[in-house]
């Protein structure tokens, strides 16, 4: 008869948590390249950004490019990276890009751009693309507001 050690019944739900974590990061599919063929541009990020739309004007500090205006339809959105993270980019009206975290507030997949809202695809949640807001759950709140700036073409985060 063979001896299994004694695990504690904190060692073991720990332990589950891992498997958990890393089953659920096999899971989520990846972030896409846009539908104009533009690539998803992987960028270093800084430190953590303001909330709030983007602003024209030169940039400082330590902000990126994550995309170009040009890429981001009017009307529509992309997705993108911020220091390895999925981001998704949204242009409501001309001239005005907002930001959010591509991960669901439900369960933590990768939601994907879908014109003027963002989709998750593993349970159905939808956000409003110029605002983040749950369109339909199950997911519990907003998708996190990233601040991003214009400078001419370039969209800067960080």
């Amino acid at each position: 008869m063979t001896h299994l050690p004694d695990v504690s019944r904190r060692t073991a739900i720990v332990a589950s948590g891992v498997g958990t974590a890393l089953l659920l990061a096999a899971c989520a599919p990846t972030p896409t390249a846009p539908s104009d063929g533009s690539p998803v541009n992987p960028t270093p990020s800084g430190s953590a950004p303001d909330a709030g739309g983007a602003t024209s004007g030169p940039t400082g500090g330590n902000q990126v490019e994550v995309a170009l205006l040009s890429d981001i339809p009017v009307g529509g959105s992309i997705s993108a990276t911020l220091d390895g993270d999925p981001i998704l980019l949204a242009q409501p009206v001309a001239g005005t890009v907002v930001a959010f975290s591509a991960i669901c507030t439900h369960q933590g997949c990768v939601v994907l751009p879908a014109k003027t809202e963002f989709d998750c695809p593993c349970h159905g949640s939808r956000y409003d693309a110029a605002t983040g807001a749950v369109l339909d759950g199950p997911a519990p709140s907003p998708l996190p507001e990233i601040a991003v700036t214009l400078d001419g073409d370039s969209v800067r985060a960080g």
